[in-house]
């Protein structure tokens, strides 16, 4: 094995470690042997054959990765799974599997008599950057995505790498999304690291932003970079586009309102654009979805306070990154209404 690099995520009541590198799902065993747990739930869409031992008794619960199984139900039923496995309020979930498996099992795992422990395992890059910490979980509902959650750390994040060889190109850009918004929200530019460097800055990064602000109440704000417009495309294309493509268009977006409000100059702008680019990922709006359309959606973001005041983003600025509310409507359409539209990102 070699060696695996391990950050601290350090919160007022809970402490964790993320440990990132090839071979980390092996330190499974050891890590619930120090949490002292006697019986987990596995929870998996990969083969058996292909899950980890955990080292102590485990019963495998299927499912089904992606948005459209990112619901109640889907939390019903795993938290039905875990009482047939007989799982107590000592005993622990492993959640294995991309950002939708991390977010709905965590908030099973939350909701389960009360509160049971879970580890994740994220397979997918998008998860090992960002969906497995922090402790956000959340299912969708049809009016909107992430509405329904409850935050919820981890005992321990592994993120094996050797997951990440086998991924479809698409898979690795929509992780590369949100590593490219990481340059705008303090973790610079990640370009020139290699695969498991951007995947250690990333986490780097939002540890130190959740450490201060574990609840949304201020500085985490900054990690919806490019969100706002992110989560309408998706929900707008019934998740057509993944989550990273969506947060790519959505911080070409930010750097372009910041800059019709005179938040940051062209140069800055540009570099949004030229970010976002150089990973291969789309600049471009969903043909065939009306801006009013992702206007509409874009008020129903749980940031905005108030929707009649007019919409809230994370927007750069001379003080950084921050929260912007009231940012008017008519401005938001004339921007959106600028970029320009085309299909899907394919897999090739």
């Amino acid at each position: 094995m070699s060696a695996i690099r391990r950050i601290d995520v350090t919160l007022k009541d809970h402490d964790y470690a993320v440990h990132v590198g090839s071979g980390a799902r092996r330190l499974l065993p050891a890590v619930l042997r120090e949490l002292g747990v006697g019986r987990v739930a596995l929870v998996s869409a990969l083969p058996e054959r292909e899950l980890p031992d955990p080292g102590v008794p485990f019963t495998v619960v299927p499912v089904a990765d992606g948005e459209r199984h990112k619901t109640l139900a889907s939390v019903e039923s795993y938290c039905r799974a875990f009482v047939g496995a007989g799982l107590t309020r000592s005993d622990a979930v492993i959640a294995c599997g991309g950002g939708t498996t991390t977010d709905t099992v965590g908030l099973a795992a939350a909701l389960y008599h009360r509160g049971i422990k879970v580890v994740h395992l994220p397979t997918t890059l998008l998860a090992q950057v960002d969906a497995s910490v922090g402790g956000k979980t959340a299912v969708n509902l049809p009016e909107g995505k992430n509405l329904i959650g409850a935050y919820w750390q981890p005992s321990a994040v592994l993120c094996d790498t050797d997951f990440l060889h086998t991924l479809p190109r698409r898979e690795l850009l929509s992780g590369y999304g949100e590593i490219a918004r990481c340059a705008f929200i303090g973790a610079g530019d990640l370009r020139g690291l290699d695969l498991t460097e951007q995947i250690v800055a990333s986490v780097t990064l939002k540890a130190s932003v959740v450490a201060r602000d574990e609840r949304d109440q201020g500085p985490r704000h900054i990690l919806n970079y490019g969100h706002t417009l992110g989560h309408a495309i998706e929900r707008a294309t019934d998740y057509a586009w993944r989550h990273g493509e969506a947060v790519a268009v959505g911080t070409v977006f930010a750097g372009l309102l910041a800059g019709r409000l005179g938040r940051v100059d062209q140069d800055r702008v540009a570099e949004h654009r030229e970010m976002v680019e150089s990973f291969g990922l789309p600049t471009w709006l969903p043909s065939g979805v009306p801006v009013t359309t992702l206007v509409e959606l874009m008020r129903r973001d749980k940031k905005g306070q108030d929707a009649d005041a007019g919409l809230t983003f994370v927007l750069d600025g001379p003080r950084g990154v921050e929260l912007v509310p009231r940012v008017d409507e008519h401005l938001v359409s004339s921007v959106l209404a600028d970029l320009p539209s085309g299909a899907a990102p394919t897999s090739a």
